[in-house]
């Protein structure tokens, strides 16, 4: 009897804690919005069951209609375990493999790819495929603007994408467009369009309610409406007036949530083997981190499954604790709300009280207290190659993400330093490096770049206009006041151009990396914003070598003149005066052709880089001219074969120089109607006296030099 009496008195501990844990979930969402607010969903399952089930605020504010049960709201992102899952259940029915290439259902995508992108680097943001969302804002054209855009007009945008922003399977770099590309992968792989194969497989989860979108013209059943108030406290309708899917876009109402939520976790009882494995990283995926369209790893830490999801107004998160049988899902048409934090609040009421477990890498103990302060300042590369830089404001550290606003850091020793808004992660100075450190152990290092000085002739280097043919948009560069301005198709002002070093530029969040030939001319320009990396863009004016060196009051210039009579030409060296007037003269050349490229400034005087049809062995020689600082020459020497040579610019080395340029070879001397020709880059090493020390012959080339 006294056993009976306790077990009661345990059952009714229980439920009283239940309750109140009930009473304070209510508290949360009382506290977020008004009944007359736009609306807040919310549920939690745990052990199988539906402990709590919350409806707050309106679907309509036109006709004041209150969300219910009924209602349906757009979850966004958190929609791709669900494009994930239909791509898993074919998997498991043999219909698809994980490891196929896409470009098996796909053909028109990546022709000059030659690395395999597998399905599953789509599923879990490994295959390089830029966001293409991203892709239309930098035509200035973003998505929302883009009435009746659909998944066709996406995957239309992709295909004419020539490479990937990396390697497939090298990085993780979430992008939407791979879980648009998946809505055409199980077309093909099922044999039905989607909203077909989407509207039976809801119904197979027993989610009757749930569908993705196809026409946002059409009209939804009970739809929860989004509603954003802009900052000014009018609410107004966030106009949607796109048809994408797949990638979000998913209707549902939380009762069908909470159905999927009780499949997912009676899912070991019931033998499911398409949810169990829909939990779990992918197999022989590169990264363990984000499997099945979810993310996987701590939170308030315990091991969870989670995603989160935002487009417009709408927004929703799920969170799954599987250890703990516990989930909470949250979602709303109220742009004021975030679903994700009121769905960790919620969840720290309902987890047992746990510490986390603090352990810092190792390396943490080794930061160095005898480096200054000045040395730490200056730009790192991080390990996924983006560019923060360490300043000092206000006599203040504060670590900067490409534009985005500086975070202020913390000093808690000579070298070590904490973020300011979480004093438990930390960044450790050493030697030429800066450590992240997490408390889960986890450190990530980021590479000091040296200090590099950018000078007039760099600046004169990026001037032009620059196109990228994936996106049919141009910017141009400018020069002026040395300053570097940009202006690009679609923006109504220009805007001046930050240097970060001779290699990168940056204009709000664009950064542009630059990339040079083997003569060192600027020929094109990589733009990375967000998820977008490394998109081309080809440099199609002033593609030219550098005639010109700056002088304290002035400038050297060289260049080729014709005669009067066009039957030849000559190299002319000249200083001037800042004003463009000549100091002094000189001429070089020979009674045929002779062409200057470049100027190479030595301790003693120039090194003048161009061609000659004077001298030499063939039609065009590769030509170099050495004067002393008034243009005296001192030796000049020509180097090439039978066919034509032609030098472009050079560089110095501990012996000499190296002369660069191009060097043609065919297949015959004489028949030049059916003769094939090749040009290959050409290398030639010469001492400080001109004469030839060796030639190296590198990759062909198809491309035309001025």
């Amino acid at each position: 009897m006294k056993k009976l009496l306790t077990l009661f008195a345990l059952l009714i501990s229980i439920v009283l804690v239940a309750q109140q844990q009930i009473k304070q979930i209510d508290s949360i969402v009382n506290s977020k919005l008004s009944d007359n607010d736009p609306g807040l969903f919310v549920g939690v399952v745990k052990d199988g069951e539906i402990i709590y089930e919350n409806y707050k605020g309106l679907a309509s504010l036109q006709h004041n209609t209150k969300i219910d049960a009924s209602s349906r709201s757009n979850i966004a992102s958190t929609a791709k375990q669900f494009t994930a899952l239909m791509i898993l259940n074919l998997s498991l029915e043999q219909k698809l493999s994980l490891e196929d290439d896409i470009r098996k259902y796909l053909p028109n995508l990546y022709p000059k790819i030659k690395e395999k992108i597998k399905i599953r680097h789509l599923v879990n943001h490994t295959s390089g495929v830029r966001d293409f969302y991203d892709l239309m804002s930098i035509q200035q054209e973003p998505w929302w603007r883009r009435e009746g855009l659909d998944n066709d007009n996406a995957i239309e945008l992709l295909e004419k994408q020539e490479d990937l922003a990396f390697e497939p399977g090298s990085r993780y770099m979430y992008s939407n467009s791979g879980y648009t590309l998946l809505t055409k992968i199980i077309e093909v792989a099922s044999g039905e369009k989607f909203h077909d194969y989407s509207e039976k497989f809801f119904n197979n989860l027993g989610m009757k309610n749930t569908m993705f979108l196809k026409n946002y013209m059409a009209v939804i059943p009970n739809q929860a409406l989004p509603y954003s108030d802009w900052g000014d406290g009018v609410w107004q309708q966030y106009p949607m007036i796109t048809n994408l899917y797949g990638d979000g876009f998913l209707f549902t109402s939380l009762k069908d949530q909470l159905i999927f939520e009780q499949a997912i976790q009676n899912a070991k009882f019931n033998n499911n083997r398409l949810l169990i494995e829909s939990q779990s990283p992918i197999p022989n995926s590169e990264i363990k981190t984000y499997g099945f369209g979810l993310e996987l790893g701590e939170r308030l830490n315990y091991n969870s499954v989670h995603h989160s999801g935002g487009t417009g107004s709408y927004h929703s998160q799920t969170i799954r604790f599987p250890e703990e049988k516990l989930t909470v899902f949250v979602m709303s048409n109220n742009s004021n709300l975030w679903s994700g934090a009121i769905a960790d609040e919620i969840a720290k009421l309902l987890l047992p009280k746990k510490e986390a477990v603090i352990a810092y890498d190792k390396r943490l103990k080794e930061v160095s207290n005898t480096i200054a302060t000045t040395k730490i300042l200056g730009q790192y590369l991080s390990p996924g190659n983006y560019l923060i830089r360490i300043e000092r404001k206000n006599n203040k550290l504060t670590w900067r993400n490409g534009n985005n606003n500086p975070i202020e850091l913390k000093k808690e020793a000579q070298n070590l330093y904490s973020i300011s808004y979480n004093s438990k992660t930390k960044i450790g100075f050493y030697k030429n490096e800066l450590i992240l450190f997490y408390p889960s152990g986890k450190a990530s290092v980021y590479n000091k770049i040296p200090k590099q000085e950018v000078t007039l002739a760099d600046l004169e280097s990026y001037v032009g206009q620059y196109y990228s043919t994936e996106l049919d948009v141009s910017f141009t560069l400018t020069l002026k006041n040395n300053k570097l301005i940009i202006a690009l198709d679609g923006w109504k002002k220009k805007h001046e151009v930050e240097i970060l070093n001779p290699n990168e530029l940056l204009v709000f969040d664009y950064i542009l990396k630059i990339e040079r030939d083997q003569f060192d001319r600027v020929t094109n320009i990589l733009l990375t914003t967000n998820r977008v990396l490394n998109n081309k863009f080809i440099k199609k004016t002033n593609l030219k070598f550098q005639p010109k060196i700056k002088t304290e009051n002035g400038s050297i210039n060289v260049t080729t003149i014709g005669s009067r009579d066009g039957q030849s030409s000559q190299i002319l060296l000249t200083k001037n005066y800042a004003n463009g007037n000549e100091i002094w003269s000189q001429q070089f050349g020979g009674k045929s052709y002779d062409k200057a490229s470049s100027i190479l400034a030595t301790d003693d005087g120039y090194l003048i880089i161009g061609s000659t049809s004077s001298y030499g062995k063939g039609n065009y020689d590769m030509f170099v001219v050495k004067t002393d600082k008034k243009g005296n020459k001192i030796w000049q020497n020509s180097y090439g074969d039978f066919y034509n040579e032609y030098g472009y610019s050079a560089e110095k080395t501990d012996s000499g120089y190296i002369v660069k340029g191009t060097i043609q070879k065919c297949s015959s001397n004489t028949d030049v109607f059916n003769r094939t020709c090749t040009t290959n880059v050409w290398y030639v090493y010469i001492d400080k006296n001109g004469k030839e020390l060796s030639n190296e012959i590198l990759e062909e080339i198809n491309e035309t030099y001025n």
